[in-house]
């Protein structure tokens, strides 16, 4: 297959890309490397996918409809991942002009471009953040999730009324994957892992937010990519059973589709910090803050949809993945 991946040079981009092309797929990798955090980073994980022979990578903004179009006509691409967009809960209660141009008017370029270019399959990046003010957890996508605590996730739900629109009027398969929180090797220097551990290396102290009460449900980066990968290759369906006098959120008369990628086993933040202090072998110091905005007490996701339609289940552990993570930044940085 020839599949168009996008924010190639982020974190679960960069991932995806390269086990599409272990696989066999020939990818073209889009990102514009925005300075949101290190662009050292992004550079060096394409430095990584760069000599395969079936990559090809363009730099190019979302929001940059000419752009967006001239990738499509040249390299007709058959399947679209979209993962790229602005990220962050925080850095969007200041700055929600960022969110809008990439992840809502970047989405609609996306979708036009898919629209006209006959792509067969839309996965694209929604996020467990959707699921807002919602208290009743495990979060299931069958849950009403009208009421976002963040700009950040107001625009994520906006993308998957999009892709709904685009799969109900032009018929446009479209599948929203709501992560939940990913980490591993590579990861994100504006997540905790990343933060943590590099706080500690250094002998500063971190920031344990709700007084270390939260939780959140934590997942490996490659139980991540195996599920968007199969998720890419089932193509949504019309739900013959849908209906509009009851609408389930998840599905739709059209070929439509929303699915949870968790690990459905939420570790409590201090239970989370002190596997990162096991796999350091030194004690956090610790500065204790209330819940930020935006935030939530707790996730954890109801991955039954998932693992019955594509037969996904999480593999790795907490421990096991902080210790890879670990051993990454510890190679990495020379640490």
């Amino acid at each position: 297959m020839k599949v168009l991946v996008t924010g190639a040079a982020g974190f679960i981009g960069f991932h995806t890309a390269r086990a599409l092309l272990d696989r066999g797929d020939e990818i073209v990798g889009l990102d514009n490397l925005t300075p949101y955090y290190d662009v050292k980073l992004k550079e060096a994980r394409l430095a990584e996918l760069a000599p395969r022979n079936r990559f090809t990578f363009v730099k190019a903004d979302l929001a940059d409809k000419a752009a967006i179009d001239a990738l499509f006509a040249a390299h007709r691409p058959e399947r679209v991942i979209h993962l790229a967009a602005q990220a962050g809960v925080r850095y969007s209660i200041d700055h929600p002009e960022a969110y809008v141009q990439s992840n809502m008017v970047g989405f609609l370029n996306i979708l036009e471009a898919c629209r006209h270019s006959g792509v067969e399959h839309l996965v694209f990046a929604s996020s467990s953040s959707v699921y807002g003010a919602n208290t009743r957890v495990p979060f299931s996508v069958h849950q009403n999730v009208d009421h976002p605590v963040s700009f950040y996730a107001a625009t994520k739900k906006s993308n998957e009324l999009m892709a709904h629109a685009y799969a109900h009027l032009y018929r446009l398969p479209t599948t929203g994957l709501r992560f939940f929180t990913v980490y591993g090797p590579w990861g994100r220097p504006d997540m905790a892992l990343f933060k943590f551990v590099q706080k500690i290396l250094a002998s500063e102290p971190i920031d344990v937010f709700d007084n270390g009460r939260h939780e959140r449900d934590f997942t490996y980066i490659d139980d991540i990519v195996e599920a968007v990968v199969r998720v890419a290759d089932h193509l949504p369906t019309p739900d013959l059973d849908w209906s509009s006098d009851n609408p389930d959120p998840a599905t739709s008369s059209a070929p439509y589709r929303l699915y949870n990628i968790g690990s459905h086993s939420p570790v409590r933040l201090m239970d989370f910090i002190a596997l990162i202090e096991k796999a350091l072998g030194r004690e956090a110091k610790k500065n204790f803050l209330p819940l930020q905005p935006g935030d939530v007490p707790k996730t954890c996701a109801d991955v039954t949809e998932l693992s019955a339609n594509i037969g996904f289940k999480p593999k790795t552990s907490i421990e096991t993945g902080i210790k890879k993570f670990v051993a990454w930044y510890r190679d990495y940085y020379k640490v």
